[in-house]
């Protein structure tokens, strides 16, 4: 075995479409200090006895909307993904390949098992390799603070290298341009096209998260490379929760008023998602879809996260070499 490995860690997803199942994982989630800060005293009345009670029927129907033979779409395509890279290092790298895994940051297998496993199997050095190209708190804060446990509870210290963010890498920029561009030569170009991200309460910017400001970053360089006039994309923010004020401005709100203002048609794209899940096949797909017809679209069409596209394995796979150089 590699005295090297890489671990590619994405968020998670529930192990089945069931209400139990949804609620196992949004427990959870939801308490990670990192994606819910408000004080446990208030918190926890909220979670326990509002959300974990109510929510999951709802959102177990989503995911059974979505739920493939093979299970859960973000599984299965993070495993494509981390398939893919690694066949591509080996055609490269040969037995010096590093080991190449995937872990999730709620939910099995977790980062920590995967470690673990890896370490007594001889692997001396790793790579975790959060699939969020914009860094933030609520994300890949978490995954070092995953880390930071292991430290706490490990006498043998694994030596762990942990990715930051990659919005800015050029060859990220030119895989998400050529995704567009492969849509649109199979579809005629929107009037607009909206940069949909993951929204983050406004306060955590205020306090000092980046991914704002690395979300414009991406958005910008992927227009500038589109020859996108400024009248043609937009930036938004989707998937709120709760009451707070966050980033502005929302996805739906703008898909809704869109139309009124002359908007007849508009292509998606959610450069925040490594790859479709719930928010990208869903909420963005179907309720967003349905939003923007229902308030006088004519035409609207997704485009697809990077998945395990080839542009998509050559990055990661250059990320890998960079630092196992």
């Amino acid at each position: 075995m590699s005295r090297d490995a890489v671990i590619f860690v994405n968020l998670g997803t529930p192990e089945s479409p069931t209400p139990q199942g949804v609620r196992r994982f949004l427990r959870e989630f939801l308490s990670d200090r990192r994606v819910v800060e408000i004080p446990r005293l208030i918190w926890w009345p909220i979670l326990y006895g509002v959300i974990l009670p109510f929510r999951p029927n709802r959102v177990a129907h989503a995911y059974q909307s979505i739920w493939t033979e093979a299970g859960s779409p973000l599984k299965v395509l993070t495993e494509n993904l981390v398939d893919q890279v690694k066949q591509s290092l080996l055609e490269v790298l040969g037995e010096k390949t590093p080991e190449v895994y995937c872990a999730y940051t709620y939910g099995q297998p977790s980062i920590a098992r995967q470690i673990a496993q890896l370490q007594n199997q001889g692997v001396e050095r790793f790579l975790l390799l959060p699939l969020y190209p914009q860094y933030s708190a609520t994300t890949t804060g978490s995954v070092y603070d995953q880390y930071a446990r292991i430290i706490k509870s490990s006498r043998n210290v694994p030596d762990v290298r942990i990715q930051k963010s990659y919005y800015q890498r050029q060859d990220y920029v030119a895989a998400l341009v050529q995704s567009v561009k492969a849509h649109w030569q199979e579809h005629t170009p929107a009037q607009k096209l909206l940069f949909s991200f993951h929204g983050i309460p406004k306060r955590n910017v205020e306090l000092g998260d980046p991914y704002q400001a690395q979300c414009i970053a991406t958005a910008e360089s992927v227009a500038q490379a589109l020859d996108l006039p400024a009248d043609r994309w937009l930036v938004s923010f989707q998937s709120r929760l709760g009451k707070a004020e966050w980033l502005k401005p929302y996805t739906d709100v703008v898909l809704s008023e869109w139309p009124a203002e002359g908007v007849e048609s508009v292509d998606v794209i959610c450069p925040a998602f490594a790859i479709d899940c719930l928010e990208t096949l869903e909420e963005i797909d179907v309720e967003n879809r349905e939003l923007f017809l229902a308030s006088g679209g004519k035409r609207y069409q997704y485009i697809k996260c990077l998945n395990d596209n080839s542009a998509h394995v050559f990055m990661f796979s250059n990320i890998v070499l960079e630092h196992f150089a």
